[in-house]
Formats: structure tokens, C-alpha cells, sequence
């Protein structure tokens, strides 16, 4: 019930208020309108996002990641054929491209909602269960520190992106194209920082500490060492992903400049991911907000802001705040485990 409320407000201000985001982004005139309708889409799609996220949380909070891994795999495969079929096919252009994401989803919430009836799970739902009632406060004072702190930080990117936009169509053409490729590049950090939530908050609620202190550090490990391939990937031929989105030289160069600066990324973004997962395992949801917003205000919109106002700005150079912006992160979430650790240390000790 809290979530269908909160999707009709999301759907309505993002239905109105497309325009004045496309004009807060600076997005270039020639892409004003393609920007106002992509918004329009996605909008209206956005229960099948907010429900697919809720489902996925549900399980993953069970224990299964499976089910949420299949659900995403479903999602980008409907995805990919969505956007041949409208934008390839159908020539559809952006619309094509925003319908794409949202059947996608739909797909995967109808099918989980399927696959969720043949499950066999340790409670049971009725009518009668959906409704308001005091769990809502329960997650909400969990929820809201993290739900703010992600809200600012994707804030912080549209800051970056309106910073890029102004830069002119090919540096905002080429940022755009990076971000798909590093839509795909976070998938490891954030599918370890939701895992690692469920993960440790099990090993906590069953008195294992020392076990959710080795997962995150395994977690970090795990995910750095597969960040290493990505970043000599992104850092050395970041034009080879960007080819597989468009074949415009100008916008696949500025695309490979972004990638080059924001590559060091795919490793410190995993360490930083795990400190978040074992924070929230833990209800520590203070700790995160405070990091994300000031690593989001204090270093990457700043740094991102001072590097674009250099004659000649560098895509690289407004990509490298990403990563400096995750150092800072690190050194943030190293002091707050330590801190964690010695008052455990002193309570075990009393």
C-alpha cells in the first residue's frame, strides 16, 4: 500500500514536471523534446519499476538471490530485443528506446509474480494483508537515511550530467553513451551490496559477527579482482563498448574519454559497495547517507564542476571526480569500521 502510494506520486511528477527536468539538465535544444518524452515514458512505467524492486527485496531478504538474478536476466533480455525491435526495426528513436526499459520490466514483474505463486514461502498473503499498518514505520526509519542518500546521489549525477550538457551535443551525446556502458559496469558492486546486506544482516540477527566481517572483506576482494579486467577494459579500449551503441566517431571518442577517467571505478566502487552492505546488514543506515551525500556534494559535483570550467574540458577529467569521490568513500566507511569494531570490542570487554 506505501509503495503503490508512493508510485502514483513519482508517476505524476515526473509526468508533469518532464520539461522543467529536461531544462534542470540542460539538455541541448536540439534534444529538449526527445528528453521531456523519455521522461513522459518512464514515468508512466514506473510501478512496474518501483514493484520489481520491492519483489527483489522481498527475496533477497529471504535469502534467495537466485530468483532476483533471474528476474533481471529476464529484464535485459526483453530489454535488448525491445530496443531492436522499436528502435532498430520501428525506428522509434528515443521512444522506442524508453518503452523498451519499461516493458521490460512489466515483463519480469508479471513473470515473478507467477514464479512467486509456485513458491513455497514461510508466511502466507491475503487481501486482507494489504493494507497500512506499523511495519510501515519499521522500515521506513531504515528506509528513509538510505532512500535520501540514494535520492541526493542520483541528484549529484544529474548535476554532473547538466554540467556535461552544457559542454555541448557531442560531450552530452558521448556521456550518455558511457552511461549505458556503465550501467552495466555497477552491476557487480550493486548486486554485491545487496547480497552483502542480506548476507551479513542473517549472520548478525544469528550472533555471527565475525562471519559478516569476512563476507564483506571476501565481497570487496571478489568484486576488485573482477574490477581490474573492467578497468583495463574501460581505461584502454573504452570505444569498444561505446561501438556497440552507436557508430558516430565523434560521440564514441568523447565516450571513450569519459570511460578512461571514470575507469579506476570498477575496483574501488566494489570496496566501497561491500562497507555499504555490511553497514546497512547491520541497520547502520546513518553512516551510509552521511558518505553518499558528502562523497555526492563535498568531491564529485565540486570536482566535476572545477575540472569542466578548464579551457579545452576533458570528459576524462569530469570522469576521474567519480573515482576520487569513491576514495574518499573508503577512507569515510574505514573509519566508521573501526570505530564499529572498538565499541564492539568494549561491549564484549563490559
Amino acid at each position: 500500500m506505501f509503495f503503490a502510494v508512493f508510485t502514483i506520486v513519482i508517476m505524476v511528477a515526473l509526468l508533469i514536471g518532464a520539461p522543467a527536468f529536461a531544462s534542470w539538465l540542460n539538455s541541448p535544444a536540439e534534444a529538449f523534446e526527445l528528453t521531456v518524452q523519455y521522461v513522459r515514458i518512464c514515468g508512466a512505467g514506473m510501478i512496474f519499476v518501483i514493484a520489481y524492486n520491492v519483489i527483489s527485496g522481498i527475496f533477497r531478504g529471504l535469502g534467495n538471490s537466485k530468483l532476483p538474478l533471474l528476474f533481471v536476466f529476464i529484464a535485459c533480455m526483453v530489454n535488448i530485443a525491445g530496443d531492436l525491435l522499436f528502435v532498430a526495426v520501428f525506428r522509434m528513436n528515443v521512444a522506442g528506446a524508453a518503452l523498451a526499459t519499461i516493458l521490460a520490466q512489466a515483463v519480469s514483474v508479471v513473470l515473478s509474480l507467477f514464479i512467486i505463486r509456485r513458491q513455497s514461502l514461510p508466511f502466507s498473503v491475503t487481501g486482507k494483508d494489504i493494507r497500512f499498518n506499523g511495519e510501515i514505520r519499521v522500515f521506513l526509519k531504515l528506509g528513509v537515511p538510505l532512500a535520501l542518500q540514494e535520492m541526493l546521489t542520483s541528484i549529484s549525477f544529474l548535476i554532473l550530467c547538466a554540467i556535461v550538457n552544457s559542454i555541448g551535443l557531442e560531450a552530452s551525446s558521448g556521456y550518455g553513451i558511457a552511461q549505458k556502458v556503465i550501467s552495466f559496469i555497477m552491476l557487480i558492486p550493486s548486486s554485491l551490496m545487496q547480497s552483502m546486506s542480506a548476507f551479513v544482516a542473517q549472520n548478525v540477527g544469528a550472533g555471527k559477527e565475525s562471519r559478516a566481517k569476512k563476507a564483506m572483506f571476501t565481497g570487496m576482494g571478489l568484486g576488485a579482482g573482477i574490477g581490474v579486467f573492467i578497468f583495463a577494459v574501460a581505461f584502454f579500449r573504452g570505444d569498444v563498448p561505446a561501438l556497440v551503441f552507436t557508430s558516430n566517431e565523434a560521440y564514441v571518442l568523447r565516450a571513450a574519454e569519459y570511460l578512461k577517467g571514470f575507469s579506476f571505478e570498477a575496483i574501488l566502487t566494489c570496496i566501497v559497495f561491500s562497507y555499504i552492505g555490511y553497514f546497512n546488514g547491520h541497520s547502520m543506515s546513518m553512516p551510509v547517507m552521511v558518505q553518499g551525500i558528502t562523497a555526492s556534494f563535498l568531491v564529485r559535483v565540486p570536482l566535476s564542476y572545477l575540472f569542466s570550467l578548464k579551457e579545452g574540458a576533458s570528459l576524462f577529467d569530469i570522469g576521474l571526480a567519480v573515482p576520487i569521490a569513491s576514495l574518499y568513500g573508503i577512507l569515510f566507511f574505514t573509519i566508521c569500521y573501526v570505530c564499529h569494531t572498538r565499541k564492539e570490542v568494549l561491549h564484549e570487554y563490559k
